[in-house]
């Protein structure tokens, strides 16, 4: 077992875990925006460093591995000030008009009738208001002014593929989706292209996604942390009120999901221990609240087909299945 001090408090740690890890378990806040606990760590928005004693420099909790020994700072003025001037910078290419400013809840109140701008250049234009790492982690670390210019990359918003659109103007550069798409589902569909300023997240020679055969399971936008990528069917549907793990009825596998319900029926489905699908994690939703959808038992009668009730349409399969008691019969189910 690994021994170490942690912000003046002595720990165990197993070996192999990072920093991060370690302080995660433990219940210790070091800000992130780049990590996610399923990808390989990034170590590439700086937000998590430490200090270690004997060190000179900070480094990043995410790709540093515990040693025995170890004393460590997490919440130092050092710190705050280069963690401040590393979302700084991250915000100046990034619409933040709304992130600073200091009459939000006012804001919040009277004005979600313009959620639904063509442009997200604020947080009351985006889908992923109140959902947002972005806003989380300005409250915690306090930032009120942006001293650098604002660049807007004036990036059109890539819509013509399916199932959900992409506003790379709002995107910060974590690599989460990258990963995502290499690690979770080996499609290797997205990557960094261009350099320097000019970074951007895309495909190869800037085909759609349909051409570069992606699989539209949904894991780049399951960890994007900002509204960048937005699932198109529920993207305006508001924050859920509560999760319920179900089972896909979909297919014969029967994954196991999420659902994401709100004030008028689901929202969404999110995969819950393995990926999903397109059809599962995208395709419940649309399926339950399609305005076509039979919701009440038929029943043939005569040369019509009637509307009946649960109790009659339930009596009826018992008589008609006891009728063929002793035969020979073959019953299929997708679970």
């Amino acid at each position: 077992m690994i021994r170490l001090t942690i912000d003046n408090k002595r720990v165990t740690a197993k070996r192999g875990e990072t920093v991060l890890e370690l302080a995660l378990r433990k219940g210790i806040y070091i800000p992130t925006l780049c990590y996610h606990k399923d990808l390989t760590t990034y170590g590439g928005c700086r937000l998590c460093i430490v200090e270690v004693k004997g060190w000179p420099n900070p480094v990043t909790a995410c790709t540093l591995p515990v040693k025995d020994g170890m004393v460590i700072k997490t919440d130092t003025p050092r710190l705050k000030k280069l963690r401040t001037f590393s979302l700084q910078l991250i915000l100046s290419e990034h619409p933040h008009a709304c992130l600073i400013c200091d009459r939000e809840e006012e804001c919040a109140q009277y004005q979600e009738c313009i959620q639904k701008s063509s442009i997200t250049f604020g947080c009351k234009f985006c889908s992923s208001n109140g959902d947002c790492e972005l806003q989380d982690l300005i409250d915690r670390l306090g930032i009120k002014e942006i001293p650098y210019a604002f660049s807007y990359r004036q990036l059109d918003v890539e819509k013509s593929d399916p199932f959900f659109e992409r506003d790379y103007n709002l995107c910060i550069l974590c690599g989460r989706c990258v990963r995502a798409c290499q690690e979770r589902r080996d499609a290797h569909i997205l990557d960094f292209i261009h350099r320097g300023p000019q970074t951007l997240v895309g495909t190869a020679f800037g085909l759609s996604h349909l051409e570069v055969g992606c699989q539209f399971c949904g894991a780049c936008v399951d960890v994007c942390p900002t509204g960048a990528l937005r699932e198109r069917y529920s993207m305006w549907a508001g924050l859920p009120e509560r999760s319920v793990r179900s089972t896909c009825g979909l297919c014969s596998i029967g994954c196991s999901l999420k659902i994401n319900v709100g004030k008028k029926g689901i929202i969404n489905s999110v995969p819950d221990r393995d990926e999903l699908c397109v059809r599962g994690r995208f395709g419940i939703a649309p399926i339950v609240h399609h305005p076509k959808r039979i919701t009440t038992p038929l029943l043939r009668k005569g040369k019509r087909v009637v509307q009946v009730g649960w109790q009659e349409a339930l009596e009826y399969a018992c008589a008609q299945l006891n009728e063929h008691r002793g035969k020979t019969g073959i019953m299929f189910s997708p679970q």
